[in-house]
């Protein structure tokens, strides 16, 4: 594995790529790598030659108040799992590298990026359009893979490739989850001993609506209304939204179908939690490692 941190050692990269006919695959990450994140280089790597993995911690996608500062860093361990993972460039640009100045031009997510995530954290898409913009225009990949658990992202990145006739395959790894059915994420290493199971509810909420879509139920609202309802059994948890929607333009679903997501988020202390599921396949359709 090749570790590259210039813009121009990663384009230098993608154009001997190109020059030798390969179809290459990218991975964007924020680093702190975890087993879902390697499932994503599993599935790029089924999918193209050779992959990068990209670890930067987007300054963009933070408000003010959020976690920019202390959000988990750990380039050391991450080229560890990266190099075990089989891939074979691990870029990490600095922040000044990939922003040598505050960009006057960014990517307008428009109203896909004003709901859920975006009504809660405003200007959020915005920041993760531009970087993976930016990413893309650099590395060059025929393919991209991005994980389920952020469902919104990858449904706003599929929009942004066909929008603007990027020529990259955009593909959705399943969510990763711990045993008792926390989905994997870099945030996680927030929570301790006591809160760790509090957090397995949003799990917990999302079989519940996926329970009641299987005995019949078809009222989007009244199966976004029960995964509420048991996130609001649990104290600890500050629920953010419960929401039964269109997988592609992210509209409230009346009719619920197999392909809706049942999207959840909730604040359990000074950790956001997101979690989602499409109604038809169930949590069962995810991967499980062991925990």
């Amino acid at each position: 594995m090749q570790t590259v941190t210039a813009l121009e050692a990663m384009r230098a990269h993608a154009r001997a790529a190109r020059e030798r006919g390969m179809r290459t695959a990218l991975v964007p990450t924020m680093g702190a790598l975890h087993a879902g994140h390697l499932s994503l280089v599993a599935a790029a790597r089924g999918r193209a030659g050779p992959v990068t993995l990209s670890v930067f911690v987007n300054p963009l996608q933070f408000g003010p108040g959020e976690d920019f500062a202390r959000y988990p860093r750990d380039l050391d361990g991450d080229a560890r799992l990266a190099a075990g993972a089989g891939v074979d460039v691990l870029w990490a640009p600095a922040t000044e590298e990939m922003y040598p100045a505050a960009p006057a031009v960014t990517v307008a997510p428009g109203p896909m990026g004003d709901v859920l995530e975006g009504a809660v954290r405003p200007g959020h898409f915005g920041g993760v359009l531009t970087v993976v913009l930016k990413l893309f225009s650099v590395a060059q990949p025929d393919v991209a893979v991005f994980g389920r658990k952020d469902f919104q992202q990858a449904a706003l990145v599929r929009r942004m490739v066909a929008d603007f006739d990027l020529p990259v395959e955009i593909v959705v790894a399943p969510t990763v989850r711990e045993r008792d059915g926390l989905a994997l994420s870099s945030r996680n290493r927030y929570l301790d001993a006591a809160a760790r199971p509090e957090a397995a509810t949003l799990a917990r909420a999302l079989a519940r609506g996926v329970e009641l879509f299987r005995r019949g139920e078809r009222d989007g609202a009244a199966i976004a209304a029960a995964a509420r309802g048991v996130l609001e059994a649990a104290p600890a948890l500050a629920v953010d939204y419960a929401a039964c929607v269109d997988p592609d333009d992210l509209a409230p679903r009346e009719v619920a179908r197999p392909d809706s997501v049942l999207a959840v988020a909730a604040r359990l202390g000074g950790t956001r939690l997101i979690d989602n599921v499409p109604l038809g396949a169930g949590l069962e359709g995810d991967v499980r490692v062991a925990g």
